[in-house]
Order: C-alpha cells, then structure tokens, then sequence
C-alpha cells in the first residue's frame, strides 16, 4: 500500500529512528508518546511496538483505530532535508504470537539501533524482564498523508493519499465527528515543563481532526509559569487547530539512541487571537533511558518495573 508514496516519504520511514505516535482514548484525548517505527519499503504498514506490561498504546489502538504517526525529529537518520511526515492510519493490534513478536523484537531492534545491542541483558535475564520483551506489535496502514519536505510548517503541507487512485484534499472529506469539551479542572505544572524552550526548543502538539483522526505538528514552547500554560505560537499552516483537549509532547534521544528521555503534558488547546496555547490539567513522564550509569537508570526505573510486571502477569492472565 505505502509502494505508491514518494521514496524520499517512504525513506522516512525506515530511517528515522523515532515518530510520535498519537491514539486517542475513551475520553477523546489525544496521547502521543514517541516510538520505534519499523517499515519495509513497500510494506502495507508501518510497525511500532510496546511491551506487553505498558500495553496502553496497543489497546487504546485496538478500542478506536484511528491513530497518527508523525515523522518530525531526523536526529540519527542520516537525512538532511529536514523533511516531517505526518501519517492518519487506521491501527491492527498483532498480539497472536507473543513468543513470535518477541522475537521479531528482538531481530529488528539490533538491526535498527546496533548501538543499543550492548545495552540488553544476556539472554537467560530477559526473561525477569518478559514485561518489555514480549511485545505487543501495532500494524498501521496508511490512510492520508501529509508532506511537508523541507520541515516548514509555515508552509500548508502536500497532501498524499495511499490510494492515488482514490486521492483526498484533506481531513475535511470524512464524515464529521462530535468533539468533547475542553478536560477544564485544575491546572497541573511540573518542574520539567520549565525546561520547554530551553532543553526542549520545540515539541510536538496533538489533537482531534474533526473526522476523528489526530493531527500533530511540531511548534516552538514557550513556558509561561505565572499563568501556569505554555504558549505554541500561531500553529502550523495548512492543519486547523481547535480549542480543546489536546498533548505536547517532548522528548530528545542520542543519534545512535544510547540514551532517550520524554514527558508529555495533556491539556486544553485554548487561542487568543491568532496565538494558542495549552492550559496543562496533567504532567506524565515517560518510560526515559537517560545519559547517565546503568545502574542510575535502573533506579530511576525500578519502580516503573515492578508497576510493568504486574501489569504484564495480568495480561497474561486475562489472555489465558
């Protein structure tokens, strides 16, 4: 299906090593998180995974399909052009074969990020770690796609169907869908949401379409602590944005993905004149590979282990 896309989109594809992929929950909140994408050139999906103990990326796909994946940060992908791609898919869970998609795993990662072949434990100890290492695989087969080949969102975006034959001018043309009210309720402001701007000079906004699909685009953050939300500017040419619940979020990895870190913040999408910005109701950090010891990074993740077994025994169960 992807075989009639332009090669430098499909190029994107196999070479970066993270997009952000966005689902949208019960709620109809937007939630993106960064992921591996691995893509075949000429497949009829691109792949990403999760472990089976943090499996809500998977289900969240598997309640409402309608997911986004958004090609935004090249670093370590060797392409220059500085070109973003955003993909509107509708998602397939691959869960059938775990002892399978643990394998997969583990083959494509070392093929993707050899860098990071040292950093997993001998084969006998992943098994005390089952909960990243069978995986939960999200097939996810394009349904429009929009290009924006230099990376600049001041510019409307070119707009690509996988179905040339069956070509789309936009998010418009699907049948309409309610949105929910903004979250409202109390504001939520972290510490790290003061390194946006700084640490973290641009991050990636989420949001419902009104066919249902997420829309996502790369602004610069401005945090504005006195007024507890952080400002992303005039938004991005081409893609409406609306007031309501929406995500940002940020995240950095090395090139060769030795280290990565992310949080993201949900809350309202809110304009004032031309200018938007985002009112944040809740902080969450995610699951970080920092540039520091292995052993500071099993510290920082031991209790987040303990959380991703128990949830991964449960599954497991309920599976059974």
């Amino acid at each position: 299906m992807t075989a009639t896309l332009p090669p430098e989109v499909r190029e994107a594809f196999s070479r970066f090593i993270t997009c952000e992929y966005t689902t949208i929950d019960s709620r109809q909140q937007p939630i993106a998180w960064p992921v591996t994408p691995y893509y075949s050139d000429g497949a009829e999906t691109i792949d990403v995974t999760t472990g089976l103990g943090y499996p809500k990326k998977a289900n969240e796909a598997r309640a409402n399909p309608k997911v986004s994946l958004f090609f935004s940060e090249g670093t370590g992908s060797g392409l220059e052009s500085g070109i973003r791609v955003l993909v509107q898919g509708i998602a397939e869970v691959d869960d059938r074969d775990l002892a399978a998609n643990r394998e997969r795993y583990w083959r494509e990662a070392a093929e993707k990020l050899p860098a990071t072949a040292d950093m997993h434990p001998p084969k006998p100890m992943r098994r005390m770690l089952s909960w990243y290492y069978t995986r939960l695989y999200v097939k996810v087969r394009p349904e429009r796609v929009f290009v924006w080949a230099d990376g600049d969102h001041r510019e409307p975006p070119a707009v690509i169907d996988s179905h040339l034959e069956e070509v789309r001018s936009g998010h418009v043309e699907e049948p309409l869908e309610p949105l929910e009210e903004p979250a409202g309720g109390k504001r939520a402001w972290d510490e790290r949401v003061g390194e946006l701007g700084s640490r973290y000079e641009t991050a990636v906004l989420a949001w419902v379409a009104p066919d249902g699909f997420p829309l996502s685009a790369r602004v610069p953050v401005v945090p504005e602590p006195a007024m507890e939300r952080i400002a992303v500017g005039k938004g991005p040419a081409g893609l409406p944005l609306a007031e309501g619940r929406a995500c940002l979020t940020a995240h950095r990895h090395a090139p060769d993905f030795t280290w990565q870190e992310n949080f993201q913040v949900r809350g309202d999408l809110v304009s004032e004149g031309e200018s938007w910005a985002l009112v944040p109701h809740r902080f969450v950090g995610g699951f970080e590979l920092p540039d520091e010891s292995r052993f500071a990074v099993l510290r920082r993740n031991f209790s987040k282990g303990r959380k991703y077994y128990r949830t991964a025994k449960e599954e497991l169960k309920r599976r059974d």
